[in-house]
């Protein structure tokens, strides 16, 4: 069963967001709730610095400078920029090069220098046309992030969704709500197979969504909608 994944959701308009939305404390942690057994945990902390197994990531396609220049948050309010000088750049290059292009669902598994994230794994995620971004996508990004932690076999797993980071303007409890959603539409599919045993031990514990301290108690109420839904299922 999957230990831990972790959302995190930053601030994109970050003036009125950092005036309007009460901060939460870093390192602050909630059990918003279970499903299906599995814990699901709310986690003010960006990514770089979340302890897990799996640590995943999501990024837009790429364009010159994105996670460095407005829109995008600040470089100390960003996830994304600490997850790529904590790599040495390494996210930026294979972005800049194409090797990996961030179109909707694209995947990419990292396997980080000893010591260089709390995580152990680090996974990427695409999100597609920025200027096209619909919340609806992270349905399918939940989907994909947890038959990837299944199939590696992790216990913990960190989602950081990186969407106000990159300075988009999203409904924050929404994605958050989506995320949850699609993660256990994968996690019941696999929960079939294997009663059906057709389909390995399913390792997942945890489900820790991480958010930034101006988005965490609205992360929690499209989170907690989630858990309600799926526990009425």
């Amino acid at each position: 069963m999957l230990t831990a994944l972790i959302l995190t959701t930053s601030a994109t308009n970050f003036v009125s967001a950092q005036t309007t939305e009460t901060k939460t404390a870093i390192g602050t942690t909630t059990t918003w709730g279970t499903v299906d057994g599995v814990s699901i945990i709310g986690l003010v902390q960006g990514p770089s610095a979340a302890v897990a197994d799996l640590q995943i990531a999501c990024v837009f396609e790429y364009t010159d400078g994105d996670i460095f220049n407005p829109p995008a948050l600040p470089k100390e309010l960003n996830g994304m920029v600490h997850l790529d000088d904590a790599l040495k750049g390494a996210i930026t290059d294979v972005r800049k090069t194409g090797k990996f292009k961030g179109h909707a669902l694209e995947t990419l598994l990292i396997a980080p220098p000893k010591g260089s994230l709390s995580s152990k794994k680090l996974l990427l995620i695409g999100l597609g046309n920025r200027n096209s971004f619909d919340a609806e996508l992270m349905k399918e990004v939940g989907s994909v992030a947890m038959r990837e932690a299944l199939r590696l076999k992790v216990k913990t797993v960190s989602f950081a969704s990186d969407i106000k980071d990159a300075g988009i303007d999203s409904p924050t409890a929404l994605v958050a709500e989506n995320v949850v959603l699609g993660a256990f539409d994968a996690y019941r599919a696999q929960s079939y197979l294997n009663q059906k045993h057709l389909s390995e031990k399913m390792m997942v514990q945890k489900l820790i969504l991480l958010a930034g301290p101006s988005f965490f108690t609205v992360a929690g109420g499209g989170i907690k909608e989630a858990i309600t839904k799926l526990n009425t299922k």
